[in-house]
């Protein structure tokens, strides 16, 4: 009967499901792809479905040679609202009340709905392809999680970020603090924000260096992340993928290391058609064109 019961659980984590329509996903010019989340009515809140699908979506486009640059935003009143908490905590609540699963199980559960949406973020951290956030309004919890995971992160005025989680009783297992450290690089300023869940606004976003850059609204802001990406997309995309990987890579690890790790990258991606190109291009004055990847 135990086994039974635990196995409803794990048909829940690994059932797959057709391409959600809450995340939609566009080009939106040559090798410039648009990836929106679609759930207005609920601030663009992740489910574990939703997870499942970002994982999808974002491995597919790292291999997609008609895609070099992405942009993400959401769609409605927010970029994201968090986590759904209605649905997230009611599948967590109705295992950890299943007095016939053990505590193991139980503890084997977990480990699985984390994995699956700490996966659902880092697919856009391992993704070879440059991601480009655009926020705007409300950037919550689970937000935090996804622009850590993102490569440029730009918001609109009307920003308010907030790591939430331990107003609602857990500490964030998503990512935030796997990698808030890691890009705003202040570790009293992470540590106050993480622990007091208080709101800040993209003004100070943009003084702990989270985000880059700030615009008027939304609809500005997702415009420059697009013509940003169109930027990106229009260079080598050797290059472009190539220094995504080792700047992850030396983020992670020593100076000495990173320099071996670029050497033996270069060791091959150094010989490329793009090289001469580039070259060609800078020296006539003429946009160089590149093969796909």
């Amino acid at each position: 009967m135990q086994s039974s019961r635990f196995g409803h659980f794990t048909r829940f984590l690994s059932t797959s499901r057709q391409r959600l329509a809450d995340i939609e996903v566009s080009e939106a010019s040559p090798y410039v792809y648009h990836v929106k989340l679609n759930k207005p009515k609920k601030r663009n809140t992740f489910t574990l479905d939703l997870w499942k699908e970002s994982t999808k979506i974002f491995d597919d486009l790292s291999v997609n040679p008609k895609c070099r640059a992405i942009v993400v935003s959401g769609e409605g009143k927010s970029f994201c609202a968090g986590i759904d908490l209605q649905e997230g905590f009611g599948k967590l609540m109705e295992a950890f009340d299943n007095d016939q699963m053990d505590a193991a199980r139980k503890g084997r559960f977990m480990r699985e709905f984390i994995g699956t949406a700490q996966d659902g973020y880092t697919a856009l951290e391992r993704c070879y392809k440059p991601i480009i956030a655009a926020v705007h309004s409300h950037c919550i919890g689970a937000g935090i999680d996804l622009i850590t995971a993102c490569d440029i992160r730009l918001a609109a005025k009307d920003s308010v970020f907030s790591i939430k989680e331990v107003d609602v009783g857990l500490a964030a297992d998503v990512g935030t603090l796997a990698r808030i450290q890691k890009v705003v690089g202040n570790d009293s300023i992470t540590r106050e924000l993480a622990l007091t869940a208080r709101n800040f606004d993209a003004e100070e976003a943009l003084r702990y260096g989270l985000i880059s850059k700030i615009y008027p609204d939304q609809s500005a802001t997702v415009s420059a992340a697009l013509e940003m990406a169109a930027t990106i997309a229009a260079k080598s995309p050797i290059a472009v993928q190539g220094t995504k990987v080792n700047l992850n890579y030396g983020r992670d690890h020593t100076v000495k290391e990173s320099l071996d790790y670029i050497m033996a990258w270069n060791m091959s991606q150094l010989n490329t058609e793009d090289l001469m190109k580039s070259a060609m291009a800078a020296m006539t004055k003429e946009k160089a064109e590149f093969n796909d990847v």
